[in-house]
């Protein structure tokens, strides 16, 4: 019996070993490649997890359903679980060829931004005073009637730096100019508004380059095609944006592995490599972002709108997110992102964000209105703004500090979110 053990033993490690055989002799053949081919094609492995049994070479570009499926759920099984492991073994990849994820870090100096508005019942969205502000708009345009318009402040000379590698929590009761502000750091304000001072990614003025290109905003209204489906409005939005540097990054992270004789984990390979090709009709990062965001599970029903029937609220405001998570920007500006959803899932959600933004060196300034405590604790930094002024910008763990010095304490059991929601009109 003893000997036949042996027998078995030995064929199993035979077997092992022409595994490992097979997958040396592919990583080699991977290597003779030129650079431009060897990124754009990757070593799968088997189901036992070794270069054999149904292993071999594969077009990132062309992965399938069932692929990109499979090399999900090796890499990400269970998003709440899996997420900072797989994220760790994509920054270990990139460190150890002394190679440095790109970071955005954002200032705003003394940021002004008025806008001009109608007051009192000529305010007010009816039909009438929309006809005559067109007619009254035009009559300014030809001189005819002076401006009936009063300027109003929004934003009043804030300064701030919004630092990477940290989560940023924006609070302020409605109307204090949260928006306004994202839309700024982000580079997408109206034209209708008077701004002054500056916003700098990295000491560079708007002006020096095209922002919509580093930076993503992701809007509190949920605007979208209500015919297709989650998975399909994913995958469109990721085709409009590209991949960024990501392809750059790519072939730098290539040549220097070649150079030093180092294999990286094939079904990373594979999911790195995937992500950075452009041209393709759904990318595994679609994939990629519907798991984290809880959305896989209604991947193929349409969205839907008021006259369609679709996906609930909740989960029309995580393809909102998605929408701007699946492109390759360093910086999110994300405005009231947790409007109807519950507490459990605004936590995961925002979790996910700050695995992403510590780990991959991200920047994330995210706009909440009443946030768990749980939830709250999640975050680096704290900007409290309030009718237009800041007033508190640092650390999350310095606030309460800040706000005793200032004669307000925050009573026991009381989350301090909540605590500091009600403070900002008192200290104004």
């Amino acid at each position: 019996e003893r000997g036949g053990g042996d027998v078995f033993s030995r064929a199993s490690s035979a077997r092992a070993g022409d595994d490992d055989d097979e997958e040396a002799l592919m990583w080699a053949a991977l290597e003779r490649l030129p650079t431009h081919a060897r990124v754009r094609k990757g070593i799968v492995v088997g189901d036992d997890g070794g270069g054999g049994g149904g292993g071999g070479f594969v077009d990132v570009a062309g992965l399938g359903f069932q692929e990109r499926t499979r090399l999900l759920d090796r890499l990400v099984r269970v998003a709440e679980e899996d997420h900072e492991r797989f994220l760790l073994k994509l920054k270990q990849r990139i460190d150890r060829v002394g190679i440095d994820f790109p970071t955005i870090e954002v200032r705003y100096d003394h940021l002004n931004i008025e806008a001009l508005a109608h007051v009192g019942n000529r305010g007010l969205p009816t039909f009438i005073n929309t006809t005559l502000n067109s007619l009254e708009t035009l009559a300014n345009f030809l001189r005819i009637i002076p401006n009936k318009k009063i300027p109003i402040n929004i934003l009043h000379d804030v300064n701030g730096i919004i630092k990477p590698k940290r989560m940023t929590l924006l609070l302020g009761p409605p109307g204090s100019g949260k928006t306004t502000l994202l839309l700024a750091l982000a580079g997408k304000l109206g034209s209708d508004l008077k701004v002054s001072g500056k916003v700098t990614y990295n000491g560079h003025g708007m002006n020096e380059f095209v922002a919509q290109r580093s930076a993503a905003y992701i809007s509190q209204h949920d605007l979208h095609i209500a015919e297709m489906t989650v998975r399909e409005t994913l995958a469109f939005s990721a085709r409009c944006q590209g991949v960024g540097s990501r392809y750059d990054m790519l072939t730098e992270l290539s040549r220097r592995e070649k150079a030093a004789n180092i294999k990286p984990d094939p079904d990373l390979d594979v999911y790195m490599k995937a992500i950075s090709v452009g041209g393709q009709d759904t990318n595994i990062i679609t994939d990629y972002i519907l798991k984290i965001l809880g959305l896989d599970i209604c991947a193929d029903t349409m969205v839907g709108d008021d006259m369609l029937r679709g996906i609930s609220g909740g989960q029309r405001k995580r393809v909102t997110t998605g929408e701007m998570m699946v492109g390759a920007e360093r910086a999110l500006f994300m405005d009231e992102i947790s409007t109807g959803l519950d507490s459990s899932t605004t936590y995961q959600i925002v979790k996910s964000l700050g695995l992403i933004t510590n780990i991959l060196s991200g920047t994330t300034v995210i706009s909440l209105l009443q946030p768990a405590p749980e939830t709250y604790n999640l975050f680096d930094d704290i900007i409290l703004l309030s009718d237009g002024h800041i007033v508190y910008q640092g650390p999350r763990e310095h606030v309460l500090e800040f706000f005793e010095s200032m004669g307000f304490k925050c009573p026991d059991r009381k989350g301090v979110a909540d605590f500091l929601q009600e403070r900002f009109v008192k200290l104004i």
